[in-house]
């Protein structure tokens, strides 16, 4: 028998530690591998943390409620037979498919060969995806690189490369299915650490009492509560806010979405709302607008590479969540459609990973999905700012033509701008919601979706 450690796994850039809120096996339960074992909270979302092997559940290093850093083990899993490597799992496959004494040592020494071709050893630590120690032992055997992994198209839960999903992979490279692994050198950049931020002396301010009387009843913050309680106060007082309305006519977008949302859904199997719509308008003026693109590091600004785009979503307990769309100014209408259903659905149905809330560049809330007509939302730290789409009304306006002024009924709403004035003037924020308008009044009503 040997005994396998289970340690909590990397889950993105910025997770370092997390919550178990619950144990889904006990000891002494049989475990099948990719089955989940325990469930899990990040400061973000929840998640499980599934088993890489199959064994017999037989000790519990941590309980329920106690908070587990990355890498840490969790638990203890009793395995049949010792530590499985890649080269003795390849040579008993080969001997359970009834291959001779001369194929096992063909493949033995193609494994060797391997080994001789890599130059140094791989860091799957580096990965941002979990991979289990048995595919990253067949890995480093077979020489096949970090990148190489990380493209394999997993079939266990969740996506994660299997032992059959790797060994496929090096079949098919062998027969040529495949690119060989090219040895890359990554260039090492100089890194100048930024200066330690000044601490700020705050005042410690008495929390003032509260009456309770009788009839009164007292509920505690759930976890998700209590960490955006603490998000929102910090906020505040990291970040400088200032506000910027505007008012937009959206009677084009409006038309041509109930023109075309039915052929839409026929055609991509997806509703169209106005979300992406004004996500993409976001993306474009971000691209005008660097410098909304940014985040502060005490006296240092961070200039993003990429414009992620966060989107406040509600939780099925009521909180609120911001799952991100990476990359989303490369993203056409349909892309960006089906990048807000998937995350919002996702979202309410309690599904979202780790990695799905990280990397976010600025936040767009949707306040007019409750009725609200504008409104002054906290920055989502340590991004500089945030938008607020208001609900969409008809109401009367005044209509320039060549003939004259008259009143007419259009569609508008208002768009809401928070932006930290350590780093964001007047000018600038003011101009990047200009930009956002001005896309959406501009909105070509002959557009294919």
């Amino acid at each position: 028998m040997a005994r396998f450690e289970l340690k909590l796994p990397k889950m993105g850039e910025s997770v370092a530690e997390a919550t178990i809120t619950n144990w889904l096996k006990e000891v002494g339960d049989k475990i099948e591998a990719d089955e989940a074992v325990l469930e899990i909270a990040t400061d973000k979302v929840d998640s499980e943390v599934p088993s890489e092997v199959t064994g017999i559940l037989v000790e519990k290093l941590f309980g329920k409620d106690d908070l587990v850093q990355v890498g840490q083990v969790i638990a203890i899993i009793e395995t049949e037979g010792g530590a499985e490597t890649a080269s003795s799992f390849l040579v008993d496959k080969v001997a359970d498919e009834e291959s001779t004494p001369a194929e096992a040592a063909e493949i033995e020494k193609t494994i060797e060969v391997a080994k001789d071709a890599v130059a140094a050893p791989q860091d799957f630590s580096a990965s941002e995806k979990f991979f289990s120690p048995l595919v990253k032992n067949i890995a480093k055997e077979e020489g096949v690189s970090v990148a190489e992994l990380e493209s394999i198209q997993g079939s266990g839960k969740d996506g994660r490369v299997t032992k059959e999903d790797i060994l496929k992979y090096i079949s098919d490279r062998k027969a040529g299915a495949v690119a060989a692994p090219k040895a890359v050198v990554e260039p090492v950049k100089a890194v100048v650490a930024p200066k330690a931020a000044e601490p700020v002396v705050q005042k410690s301010q008495q929390a003032v009492p509260v009456s309770v009387n009788g009839g009164d009843e007292i509920i505690e913050m759930d976890r998700m509560r209590k960490l955006i309680s603490g998000y929102m106060v910090a906020s505040v007082q990291t970040s400088a806010h200032v506000q910027s309305f505007i008012e937009v006519d959206v009677t084009n977008i409006v038309k041509w979405r109930d023109k075309v949302k039915a052929a839409f859904e026929k055609r991509e199997g997806e509703k169209l709302t106005f979300t992406p719509i004004m996500m993409e308008a976001v993306a474009k003026a971000l691209k005008d607008f660097p410098g909304m693109n940014i985040s502060v590091d005490g006296d240092y600004i961070i200039k993003k590479k990429n414009i992620n785009l966060g989107m406040a979503a509600a939780l099925p307990n009521g909180n609120l969540i911001v799952p991100v769309i990476k990359n989303a100014d490369q993203l056409n209408l349909v892309g960006m459609a089906k990048a807000v259903n998937d995350l919002g659905n996702r979202a309410k149905a309690g599904k979202l990973k780790p990695d799905d809330t990280q990397g976010g560049t600025y936040t767009v809330t949707n306040v007019g999905t409750f009725g609200s007509v504008f409104g002054t939302p906290i920055i989502n730290q340590p991004q500089v700012g945030i938008l607020a789409l208001g609900a969409i009304r008809k109401v009367p306006a005044v209509i320039e033509t060549p003939e004259g002024d008259f009143i007419g009924i259009r569609q508008k709403m208002f768009l809401s701008h928070s932006y930290d004035h350590r780093v964001v003037d007047g000018a600038l924020g003011g101009s990047f919601v200009k930009r956002v308008a001005e896309y959406l009044e501009a909105f070509d009503v002959n557009r294919d979706f």
